[in-house]
């Protein structure tokens, strides 16, 4: 949803880590792309968490990563 203030706060704030993965097999990264509409607020999103050590080659349940999604989304 691109909430860009509350991401960087959270990373700013606390250690989490950015790479967790949720019971849909998606880490936050994953989930900035796959539900973001291509904004700027997401686009922000997801350079906030690249910026915090995200992985981008970390794949989905499916074996597709954030940076295969994004491309396949026409993002890159």
């Amino acid at each position: 949803r691109g909430h860009v203030a509350y991401v960087r706060e959270v990373l700013r704030l606390t250690d989490i880590d950015v790479d967790h993965v949720n019971r849909l097999g998606w880490t936050a990264l994953l989930e900035a792309v796959i539900l973001g509409d291509g904004g700027r607020a997401h686009l922000e999103v997801v350079e906030a968490l690249l910026a915090a050590g995200a992985t981008p080659g970390l794949p989905d349940g499916d074996g597709v990563t954030a940076l295969a999604h994004a491309e396949r989304r026409g993002f890159t």
